[in-house]
């Protein structure tokens, strides 16, 4: 099983989510994040955002889901501008039910 996390524009999240759920992938967390990537924030005019709003999803997949879990992502959040967003890959050993405490 592997943990994706991904931060995007949070303007692109209906489409992120079209795209995963086209892909099969519907459990999901989403939280309001704020950040900057390696641009530093944007500036427009004389004025500068040095932390900009942005959307973190977490979804856990099977190994065999993971490529389709990435190109969905990608192809909702792509607009083509920096900024777009970053995607990051985890192995999770083992997931337990909290309801049941059935390890999954």
């Amino acid at each position: 099983m592997l943990m994706i996390r991904t931060v995007i524009r949070p303007e692109r999240e209906n489409e992120v989510m079209k795209a995963l759920e086209k892909s099969g992938i519907y459990a999901m967390t989403k939280i309001p994040v704020l950040g900057r990537g390696r641009q530093r924030g944007i500036q427009v005019g004389r004025v500068s955002y040095d932390i900009l709003a942005k959307l973190m999803i977490i979804l856990f997949v099977e190994d065999a889901d993971y490529e389709k879990a990435i190109q969905a992502i990608e192809c909702g959040a792509d607009t083509g501008h920096p900024g777009d967003g970053r995607i990051f890959v985890q192995s999770v050993s083992e997931s337990y039910s909290v309801r049941t405490g059935v390890k999954e």
